[in-house]
C-alpha cells in the first residue's frame, strides 16, 4: 500500500479568458514589488485610531500560529458528538476538563487539564475543499484568488505585521517554521497559498525555515556568516551591491524588493543573531525539551517560542510531513483516521501546545502572546463518505469546510471558553457561525491593528487589511 495522498489540489496557474476579465477588475492585477523600508514608513502614514479600545485591543504583541496542515478532524478533537450515530461519532469518547462543562478528546488528556486557558471556536466554516487554496482562508482571511500567483494573494497576517514596522532586533517580523523529514513521502505545504505577502511586494515574504529542529545537527545556515568572511568584508560586499543597485535602478525597478531582502539579511549576518543561540536549542534546559517532545513538530514549537521571545511579532509552526509510508499525510485522514489521530497525531499536538502554554505562563508571555491552533477545515461528519477526488476509506474521513474548530490561547482573548455550536453531527455551525475573515478580523484587534488600517500595495493603491468583523465576544 502506498502513501495515503490527496489528489486534490489546485496546481495549475493558468488562466482562462474569463479569468483574466475577472481579475482585471481586482485591485491587485498586476503588482510590481516594494520594499521593506518605504512599507515601514507608509504604514506610519496612513490614517486610522491608534487609540486602543475595549476587548483587548493590542494587546497580543506576538503571535505562535500552529497550523495542523490536513484538516483535524472536529469530531476527534475539539466536538465529539457521543449521541450520533457510530457513523458520525467514530471510536473516541469524549472526557470532561478542568472545566466544567467543557469535554474534548481523551487523546487529548494534558490539554483537558488546560482548557482553563483556551478558547475554543467550534463553528468555523468556508467553502473550500482543496488543502492549498483553504490555507489562505486561515492565514489571510480572505478566499483564495483563482491563480496560485503569490502576487495576486492577500498577505498573511505577519506580512501586514511586517508592513507596519513590527518586530525588535534583526531578525524579520514573519518567519515559518515546515521542518523536512527525510523521506520520499508527498510535501505539500509549500504549495499552500497564503503564506506569503501577497500585494505587500516580496520584501516582507517570510523566512521560511525548512530545517528539523529535532535533529542533532539541526541549524539554519542563512542565519550564519561564513567563518572566512570578516564582518568589514561583509559591509564591503554591501557597499558594492548598493552602488551597483544605484546604477540599475533605472532600468530595473524590481530590484527594490531584492534589496531590501538584501538589506535585512546584511542585518541578520552583522548582528550576529547565530551566535547569540537564537536557533541553538541546547541552551534550553534538556527537560523543557523532553516535555515539548522529541519530535519535529514538538522541538518547532519550541523553537517558535524561543524566535517570539527575541522579538520577532508572529511565527507560523506547520506541522510536518512524517516522512512515513502507509500512513495519511499531515492530518489528512482518508484513511487510518481512529489509528493516526490516535496514535500519531493527537499525542503530539496534545503535548506540545500543552507544554507551550505552561512555559509561556512561567515565562509571564501568556498575557499578551496569542498562540492559534488550527487547520484549514475538518473532516466529513460520516467515516468513509466521500467528498473529494481523494474520496475516503472505511475508516477515514474526507474534507470538509463545513464546519471545523479553531483554538486560542493568550493574547487577550477569553479563557475556559466555548464559542459556537455545530449541529448533532458536526456538519454544520448551528450557533454563531465564524467565517475565517471575522477570526483574523478578531486576531487583527487583538494584535492592535486598527479596524481602519490601511497599507497601500506595490502599486501604490490602498486597501483595508482586515476585512472581517471583530468578534468581541471572544475577547476579554
Amino acid at each position: 500500500m502506498g502513501t495515503t495522498a490527496c489528489r486534490n489540489f489546485r496546481r495549475s496557474s493558468s488562466l482562462t479568458r474569463r479569468e483574466l476579465l475577472r481579475l482585471g477588475g481586482l485591485p491587485l492585477f498586476g503588482l510590481s514589488l516594494s520594499n521593506l523600508v518605504a512599507g515601514r514608513a507608509m504604514a506610519k502614514e496612513e490614517p486610522g485610531p491608534r487609540v486602543a479600545s475595549a476587548n483587548s485591543f493590542g494587546k497580543a504583541k506576538r503571535c505562535i500560529f500552529l497550523f495542523m496542515w490536513g484538516g483535524p478532524s472536529q469530531l476527534e478533537t475539539w466536538d465529539l458528538k457521543p449521541e450520533a450515530p457510530s457513523e458520525v461519532r467514530g471510536e473516541f469518547q469524549p472526557i470532561k476538563t478542568k472545566v466544567p462543562g467543557i469535554h474534548i478528546s481523551e487523546h487529548f488528556p494534558r490539554l483537558a487539564q488546560r482548557t482553563d486557558k483556551l478558547c475554543i471556536v467550534r463553528s468555523m466554516t468556508h467553502t473550500d475543499v482543496n488543502h492549498t487554496s483553504a490555507t489562505h482562508f486561515l492565514l489571510t482571511g480572505q478566499p483564495p484568488p483563482p491563480t496560485t500567483e503569490k502576487s495576486m494573494q492577500w498577505p498573511h497576517i505577519g506580512a501586514t505585521l511586517s508592513a507596519l514596522g513590527r518586530g525588535t532586533g534583526p531578525l524579520p517580523a514573519l518567519l515559518q517554521l515546515r521542518p523536512k523529514v527525510p523521506g520520499d513521502v508527498p510535501r505539500f505545504v509549500e504549495q499552500s497559498q497564503g503564506q506569503f505577502a501577497g500585494w505587500l511586494g516580496a520584501a516582507h515574504d517570510p523566512m521560511t525555515i525548512d530545517a528539523d529542529a529535532n535533529r542533532d545537527d539541526y541549524s539554519v545556515p542563512s542565519m550564519e556568516l561564513l567563518p572566512e568572511i570578516a564582518i568589514s568584508r561583509l559591509e564591503d560586499r554591501w557597499k558594492l551591491l548598493q552602488d551597483l543597485n544605484k546604477q540599475l535602478a533605472a532600468k530595473a525597478p524590481l530590484l527594490d524588493a531584492k534589496e531590501a531582502n538584501c538589506r535585512k539579511a546584511f542585518e541578520i549576518l552583522s548582528s550576529g543573531v547565530s551566535g547569540q543561540g537564537v536557533f541553538d536549542l541546547d541552551q534550553e534546559p534538556g527537560s523543557l525539551r523532553d516535555r515539548y517532545g522529541r519530535n519535529p513538530h514538538g522541538q518547532s514549537v519550541l523553537q517558535a517560542r524561543r524566535l517570539v521571545e527575541r522579538g520577532v511579532p508572529l511565527v507560523t509552526v506547520f506541522w510536518p510531513n512524517d516522512g512515513i509510508k502507509n500512513v495519511s499525510v499531515y492530518w489528512d485522514t482518508h484513511s487510518r483516521n481512529f489509528i493516526d489521530h490516535k496514535e500519531r497525531l493527537m499525542p503530539v499536538a496534545d503535548q506540545a501546545f500543552s507544554t507551550l502554554l505552561d512555559d509561556l505562563e512561567e515565562r509571564g508571555m501568556l498575557d499578551d502572546t496569542l498562540v492559534v491552533w488550527t487547520g484549514e477545515f475538518g473532516r466529513t461528519p460520516k467515516v468513509g463518505q466521500r467528498n473529494s477526488d481523494a474520496g475516503a476509506g472505511a475508516d477515514g474521513r474526507d474534507h470538509w469546510p463545513g464546519c471545523f474548530s479553531t483554538v486560542l490561547a493568550g493574547g487577550g482573548f477569553k479563557q475556559g471558553f466555548v464559542y459556537g455550536r455545530s449541529d448533532k453531527r458536526a456538519a454544520y455551525p448551528d450557533e454563531n457561525p465564524v467565517a475565517p475573515k471575522d477570526l483574523v478580523a478578531t486576531i487583527y484587534h487583538a494584535l492592535g491593528v486598527p479596524e481602519q488600517q490601511i497599507l497601500r500595495d506595490v502599486n501604490g493603491r490602498p486597501h483595508f487589511v482586515r476585512p472581517g468583523s471583530t468578534i468581541h465576544d471572544l475577547l476579554m
